[in-house]
This record gives structure tokens, sequence and C-alpha cells, in this order.
């Protein structure tokens, strides 16, 4: 892209890889001619000498980590203006992409997945080191298996100047409780964020959903998490891995024994001996929780949306205080222990709480002495959908004719058009009409002999389109609309 460098050090640039909330992501070349993963920081991390003192520290810990199942740190330049890290280049989608693409991963290629994260997880702490950003965009799914790449960069960037901001706190989907109101990541909140990964690689969706960030927040804090339908042993694991008490959950070492025959992890919630600390996280205690991490947390990944927008806090009402215990029912009263008040400086206090949901005080013994007047609901009226003003021949050209198409559900369309003075094909999806938010679609195309490409992204109104040469040849074409996928057998010979 216009205003990327075409060299960094002795590295030379090949192409952009991607972007976050941390740098730009390139591919480059070393003087061997050997492939790199360059990063590329925002000069914000590093502005001043303690930040760059920290990360050179920090690297140096990384390059001990085990080189199996992660991408090691090869190199880091901080002097200049252009700071820089390099890594190990892994050719290969993210565990995010993969899933998006192709569905939950089901039976052995789960259990695989589960244990060599795990084994890389356990391998980064052993080397001193809290990853902090645990997510299934930081696992790649390299020709070798699973690598787990920026273990340590986020440590190494959570420097004063950039904490506030929220850059290297970690994505919401898979922050630990115990972040949301002390800040400090150790090795349990790794352990929770890889639990999280996990139930996202077997049903498609984080543990506590990924829709705004303060229900994300409210979810993680008070509700147990949504495992699917994920079964069998592993969902018994998640289960302990996603405690809210970080006490109670195992080390990645233990995980790792576990999954491979080792000693085995006690998954009886309530077996005798398992330490259990007093509720941390009644309603009080969540409202504070909520309140304090508000400011620090919506501002995460400024470059990676995390959903709608949320209300700003000075909107939100005040929670309103927790219900006495009922005098009826003492064995339901549980013990709360007081949370200590935020230290960093960084975090900015918000005076005003996200609504808790309580307990309702038990009904009055003395009936009402007449009933409520009903209410009448305004019903608001119904907005008719917008019908799509694309169409496949604007898309792929008017040169182009429909020869076939695959329907998902009424919900949109994937077509295949061929261009018979030229022999080219071109697939493109199309929903049926406009979407309010953008939907997850794809087309794919492969002809034989020859070439083939795929298009998966999110739109709003269509994904594609692809077009490639097949004159006297077959293809396979075929796409997806939400988590739904689907391809043809060879067809169209010659068409």
């Amino acid at each position: 892209m216009e205003g990327d460098p075409s060299r960094l050090g002795p590295f030379v640039i090949v192409r952009r890889l991607g972007e976050g909330g941390q740098g730009v992501v390139f591919l480059g070349e070393g003087p061997s001619g050997e492939q790199v993963a360059i990063k590329l920081l925002h000069t914000r991390l590093t502005a001043d000498a303690d930040a760059r003192s920290r990360f050179l520290h920090e690297v140096a810990l990384a390059q001990r980590v085990a080189r199996f199942c992660t991408a090691p740190v090869l190199y880091a330049d901080l002097a200049g203006n252009q700071p820089y890290i390099v890594s190990e280049f892994v050719p290969g989608k993210s565990l995010r992409d993969l899933v998006e693409e192709e569905g939950p991963r089901r039976g052995a290629a789960l259990d695989r997945l589960a244990i060599s994260t795990a084994t890389a997880l356990a391998a980064i702490h052993r080397a001193g080191i809290t990853h902090r950003d645990f997510k299934p965009a930081n696992v790649l799914m390299g020709p070798e298996g699973p690598v787990v790449i920026d273990f340590g960069v986020a440590k190494a960037l959570d420097s004063p100047q950039t904490t506030g901001t929220g850059t290297t706190m970690g994505t919401p989907s898979y922050l630990a409780p115990e972040l949301m109101s002390t800040g400090v990541a150790t090795g349990s909140s790794d352990v929770f964020a890889w639990a999280v990964t996990i139930v996202y690689a077997a049903t498609g969706k984080p543990a506590f959903g990924a829709d705004s960030i303060p229900q994300v927040m409210h979810r993680i804090l008070t509700s147990p998490p949504d495992l699917g339908e994920l079964s069998g042993p592993l969902r018994d694991l998640m289960r302990v891995c996603l405690a809210k008490d970080p006490a109670l959950r195992p080390t990645a070492e233990a995980i790792v024994a576990h999954l491979t025959g080792g000693p085995a992890i006690d998954l009886t919630p309530s077996a005798p001996g398992r330490r259990r600390k007093p509720v941390l996280l009644a309603a009080a205690v969540t409202a504070a929780a909520l309140a304090v991490t508000a400011a620090a947390v919506i501002t995460l990944r400024p470059s990676e949306p995390a959903g709608p927008s949320p209300t700003p806090a000075a909107a939100l009402p005040s929670a309103a205080p927790p219900p006495s215990p009922s005098p009826r029912r003492p064995s339901a009263t549980r013990s709360v222990r007081q949370q200590p008040a935020p230290t960093r400086s960084t975090v900015v206090p918000v005076k005003q709480a996200l609504p808790v949901k309580t307990p309702s005080p038990s009904p009055s013994p003395t009936p009402s002495p007449s009933p409520s007047p009903s209410v009448t609901p305004t019903v608001k009226p119904t907005v008719p959908p917008t019908p799509n003003p694309r169409n496949p021949r604007g898309l792929c050209g008017w040169a182009f004719k429909i020869v076939d198409s695959h329907g998902w559900n009424g919900k949109g369309t994937t077509y295949l058009l061929v261009n018979e003075s030229t022999g080219r094909a071109c697939v493109v999806t199309l929903s049926t009409n406009v979407m309010p938010g953008k939907v997850r679609m794809g087309v794919s195309l492969r002809v034989q002999g020859g070439q083939n490409a795929s298009d998966w992204r999110r739109h709003s109104t269509h994904t594609g389109p692809i077009k490639l040469p097949a004159a006297g040849k077959c293809v396979i074409w075929g796409g997806g609309y939400g988590q739904a996928t689907w391809k043809s057998a060879w067809s169209h010979c010659g068409s």
C-alpha cells in the first residue's frame, strides 16, 4: 500500500499481511532469503525510553520460549523512528478466519487443537511470560499444526502511556473476570482466554458472546459460559477453566497433562478439597467492576471493531442497590468480599454503572385491593426490508450470463456466470436484502487444471465477484452465507 516501507533494517518488505491495534504486519525476507513476519509498531506505543527498555526486556524473555507450537521472536529494533519486531512467518489462516470460513472444529481435530495450544501456553508461561491477548486471531493454523503468536508483545507494550487507551489490555470477549477489577493479568487469565478460544473453535462463537462490550462484560462477571454443543470431557474441562475465581482454574501445564493421559484434573464442581473463595461477583461488586472497567475497555482494539458502539457511560442509569437478604431464606445469603479499589492511575473511574439484575424481594402477603389498569402498548410500524439493488451481471459484467445458482433459504444466493466470448467464469454471492449489519458471505471458484480463488468477508449486500479463465474447463464453484457453506462437484465443463 502507498506509504508502506520497502525495507526495515536488513529485511525487505514483500507485502502487507494485516493491521491491528499494535501495528501493521508485513511479510518480509531476511538477508538469506528466509520469509519472516515483521510487525511495524505504532510509534505511540514506544514513545519514551522506559517503554522501549521494557519492550526489549520482554522480547529477550520471548526469545527463550520453546519453538514448538509458537512463532518465535527473532529480532527487534526500537532504536529508530520505525520500531519493529521480527518473528517466524507461519503460512496459514488464523483460527478465527478458518472457523468463519469452514465452520467449527469437531472430534479429533478439536482435540489436537486444544492440546497443541495448551502446550504452547504452558511453554510461554514456563519462560516467565503472560500472553495477555490469547484469542483465535493469535492462533495460526500452519501446515505443521496450530501456532501461537504475539506472546509477550502485549505485556511489553503495556506501559503507562498505552494502558489508558486500552490498546494492549486484550479483546473483550476473552478477558478474564479479574482483569475487569484489578487489571492484573496472570497465567490464570491466559487459561480463561484459552478456554474461550477453544469454545469458539468448537461452536463458532465465544463463550460469553461477542455483541456489545457492556453486555459481554456483564456475562463474563455474572453468567455461566455458553458451551453450545460442546460435549464430553472437553466440555467439563472448559467449565473448570472458565471459573470466575482464578484460584479454581488449572494451570496450563496441568491442562496438558490432563489432555495427554497424565494426572487428571478434578472436574467435579463441588469435589471435596476444591478450594473455594467467598463469592466475589455479587450484584454490588459486579456493578463496581463494570463501572471501573467501562472507560478502560470500551476503547479496546480501535482498529478491530468488537460490535455496536456501547452507550456512553454518562448516559447509563445508576445501578440500584441489591435488596437485603430475605429473613425467610437465611441459607441463600452469600458472603461478599470487599473488592480493593484499583490502583492503576490510568483507569478512569465511571460514576454510573450498568444496571444489574437482582433477585426480586418476596411479595407482600397482603393482596392488592384492585388490579392495576392495563396499559395498551404502543406498536411501532414495521420497517420493510430494502431489496438489494445489486445484481450478478452488474457485478461480474454485462457480457456474463447466469448459468447456475445456489440459494441460501431466501436470505441470499450464490451465482455462477460465464462470458461465452472470453470463456471466463464468475462467481458472486448476494444477499436478498440490504442487511442493516454486515453478514458473513463467501464465494469460491476452482478451474480444473487451472487457477482457484475464494473471497470470504462480511458485507451488507454481496461478496465477490471472482473471475477466472475457464474456457473448455470444468469448474467447482460455491460459497457461503452466515455459517452455511456449499460447493459443487466438477460441473459446467466447457461452458
